[in-house]
């Protein structure tokens, strides 16, 4: 079962439990899908790799409408916002550690030979496909940086 069929189902079964917050958010990621497929001159069916960056959006556009409401003394809203992020955060792979982080950039860096800030875009450019999903990428750039900046 590919990663929309186990949303659509997990849709379903929050709609059995009556589970709202789990089915507004899962309704939102299967429209975030469904806008990004019919986008463009014409109809594709999205890879998982693609749905997952659309999830990966998602849940970082949950996040930062988090802190803008914490900030805004909205915590009733920036809780809704975690809450929503924790459930689309389910279905995206693993994140990686700081150390498996620092070992794939330290293994990019010496695959490409880069050094100093002007290496960060071949860095990045065979990190991006290893990291896909799997961590924020200011994270990532910030580390890169520190990483080409020693």
């Amino acid at each position: 079962m590919g990663l929309k069929e186990t949303l659509q189902h997990d849709l379903t079964e929050s709609m059995r439990a009556k589970d709202e917050i789990v089915m507004a958010t899962i309704r939102l990621a299967l429209t975030a899908i469904t806008n990004e497929e019919v986008a463009g001159k014409e109809a594709k069916t999205l890879n998982e790799a693609e749905i997952i960056q659309v999830l990966s959006r998602e849940a970082k556009k949950r996040r930062e409408s988090a802190e803008a409401f914490e900030a805004a003394g909205r915590s009733d809203r920036a809780e809704r916002e975690r809450a929503e992020g924790e459930i689309i955060t389910r279905y995206l792979p693993q994140q990686l550690t700081a150390a498996e982080l620092d070992a794939l950039i330290k293994e990019a860096i010496a695959q490409t030979g880069a050094s100093g800030p002007a290496g960060m875009g071949q860095v990045m450019k065979v990190l991006a496909p290893k990291i896909a999903g799997r961590a924020d990428g200011g994270a990532v750039s910030a580390a890169v940086k520190a990483a080409l900046s020693i």
